[in-house]
């Protein structure tokens, strides 16, 4: 090293956002101040996860067999001398550029959101807040006057520095002397935060915030963390808060896991297992687990990261850890992707989650709500790309009903309620459940008392072609031309004919409709089924891929209105006025617009209807009429 390399030291500002982050943790945080520790544990356990995964692959690098830990030290100073504190972690270090990229800039993202929420009130969770927006290290501002970060990077050749600030505009980069690889947190104490310089605090944060972390954290020559594996305990020895704590330290998520199993087993193979269902499928931007696959230990030895190879990419988004006896520990990502004890692992654990799903469906009804509006496309997913998990899947599928008052109803429980005469599970497809209320497809069905589920997620129409039965029943689309339903009571028909526009007006009406029309309809017939609807559309027995109709205009790929069957409602008062107007005025603009109108709105239901804002010059123009015909 150069004389001018041993004493040059270079000078940064701080961008203005990052400033006023340090600001705020400087002078207005206090209540939650022992968070500076957690923050600076995890980034010290995550530098270390680095150096241990560095290693798999590269044993040149520098202090090869140093353990992977964390020390905290106290040192002794002169009376009336700030108080310090030292961590020190053998983890991956960083060089002279990696301290100023790392420690120089905030993610303006984190940072703007950070301090929004700030703005937002007084009545805020900082314990949540500083760690959620990657802030976690500066909040060693609110106990310091002065911080100094000095690393070696784990790269032999590379020299140890020093970054400096006392959180205010700027900071520094200046020669270090360090001969160990890792880094070393200098924290001077501020004079209000001197209770932190003491072995029994130290260790009472530890406990509360950083007990499961992985590696051993030392203050003096004891060690802090139990660290013993959460995973390997007896479920009844384990508290709520410990899986909660542990989950955090593990993924960074602030939100609560929707479901948590822990469990143990020999056979048919060994295995301890604590696996998590995130609140949300899409991990937080600052999550410290961005990709899929939980953690695959052998004797409590980390030997995957990721293990993608356990479960089906449909239970993907499944967190935690997996530890087995019976993998070796030399084993490879080859050798684990090959093991016939991997399809056991991955059968006994799949098991093990679609029983705790179904029991969390049945014992808390709201909670798996939560849990099927952020994974249930998953499920979906999984029968569109591996047709063999419909044995696995069907029983979690929820859906909301004509008969749910809003919540959602498994298929065994429609099952359970459906009357013996009803030899189907019925379903309609559409947009919203709001739009499939009101569908003229649930006429009949309102009218003989059956249930029909809603299949408003654009994956129902994709998949709905590959679900043929359920428990022996077959699910049958209520748009089918052909669909056979109990009759209505004979005092019903007699009401109904009574009600019946005259045969022949009701056959010119239909004869305009085919006029008007055209060939955007395949057939106009009178409806055997409608009792409060004007009109409405039904597949044409022998339409293959209907389903796709609805795909391709959510996606506006080549997308053409199919051409369907329009049925007529005769005993509708609608009708009965139109079909009048069609025999005394044939001509009538009402007629031919009134007709395109009942088309368009019967797409419009059916999900159907590449613009619906087309309807509207047509709607003006009904009005108009209207309007004049009550002058």
């Amino acid at each position: 090293m150069t004389t001018q390399e041993k004493t040059q030291t270079d000078s940064y500002n701080f961008k203005a956002e990052i400033k006023q982050v340090l600001h705020i943790l400087v002078h207005s945080l206090y209540q939650d101040r022992e968070i500076f520790l957690r923050e600076l544990i995890s980034n010290a356990s995550d530098a270390i996860t680095r150096m241990h995964f560095e290693m798999l692959t590269n044993r040149d690098v520098l202090d090869h067999d140093v353990e992977l830990a964390m020390h905290i030290e106290i040192p002794e100073v002169a009376e009336g001398e700030p108080k310090q504190i030292i961590i020190k972690d053998s983890g991956i270090g960083m060089t002279k550029d990696e301290l100023v990229q790392n420690l120089g800039t905030i993610a303006q993202s984190g940072a703007r959101e950070f301090l929004s929420k700030v703005e937002e009130g007084a009545h805020f969770d900082a314990t949540d807040l500083i760690g959620q927006f990657g802030v976690g290290f500066y909040s060693v501002f609110m106990v310091a006057d002065e911080v100094r970060v000095v690393s070696r990077s784990y790269k032999k050749r590379a020299k140890a520095a020093a970054w400096v600030c006392d959180g205010s505009d700027s900071f520094r980069i200046e020669p270090a002397e360090k001969e160990d690889r890792g880094t070393e947190i200098y924290i001077t104490l501020r004079k209000d935060a001197e209770e932190f310089a003491s072995e029994w605090k130290l260790k009472q944060i530890i406990k509360k915030h950083s007990d499961f972390v992985r590696y051993p954290i030392y203050i003096g020559e004891t060690q802090a963390n139990q660290q013993k594996s959460l995973w390997r305990q007896r479920p009844s020895d384990v508290e709520n808060d410990d899986y909660l704590n542990f989950y955090r330290q593990m993924t960074m998520e602030f939100e609560e896991p929707l479901l948590t199993a822990h469990f143990s087993t020999d056979v048919p193979v060994n295995v301890h297992a604590l696996l998590f269902v995130p609140g949300k499928r899409e991990p937080g931007i600052l999550a410290a687990r961005k990709d899929p696959g939980v953690m695959l230990y052998s004797h409590n030895v980390l030997i995957q990261e990721y293990c993608t190879d356990l479960l089906p990419p449909w239970l993907q988004f499944v967190d935690g850890v997996v530890d087995s006896e019976d993998l070796p520990l030399n084993v490879s990502r080859e050798t684990v992707q090959n093991n016939r004890l991997m399809a056991q692992l991955g059968k006994t654990l799949k098991g093990r989650i679609l029983r705790e799903l179904k029991k969390l469906g049945q014992e808390e009804p709201e909670k798996y709500e939560a849990f099927w509006r952020e994974f249930g496309r998953a499920f979906k997913e999984a029968i569109a790309i591996d047709p063999t998990a419909k044995e696995d899947v069907l029983p979690l599928y929820r859906y909301r009903s004509s008969k749910s008052d809003g919540k959602l109803v498994s298929l065994d429980e429609y099952v359970a309620r459906m009357p013996e005469t009803q030899e189907a599970i019925y379903f309609v497809l559409g947009d919203t459940a709001a739009s499939v209320a009101h569908s003229p497809h649930l006429d009949p069905f309102k009218a003989r008392d059956l249930e029909v589920l809603y299949w408003v997620d654009p994956l129902d129409a994709l998949i709905s072609p590959s679900l043929s039965e359920y428990q022996g029943k077959p699910l049958q689309n209520v748009d089918e031309a052909d669909i056979e339903l109990p009759d209505v009571t004979e005092a019903e028909a007699e009401a109904e004919a009574e009600t019946a526009v005259p045969e022949a007006d009701f056959n010119r009406f239909v004869g305009r409709c085919v006029t008007t029309l055209g060939e955007r309809i395949t057939e106009v017939r009178e409806s055997k089924v409608l009792k409060d609807s004007p009109v409405r559309l039904v597949s044409p027995k022998d339409s293959h891929n209907k389903e796709m109709h609805r795909i391709q205009r959510l996606l506006n790929q080549d997308y053409e209105v199919p051409k369907k069957i329009l049925e007529i409602n005769r005993n509708h008062p609608l009708i009965a006025d139109l079909s009048r107007l069609a025999a005394e005025q044939p001509d009538a603009p009402l007629l031919r617009l009134s007709i395109e109108q009942l088309y368009a709105s019967a797409l419009v239901q059916e999900g159907l209807h590449p613009n619906p804002a087309d309807m509207l010059p047509r709607i003006q123009e009904l009005m108009e009429i209207a309007a004049g015909a009550g002058k």
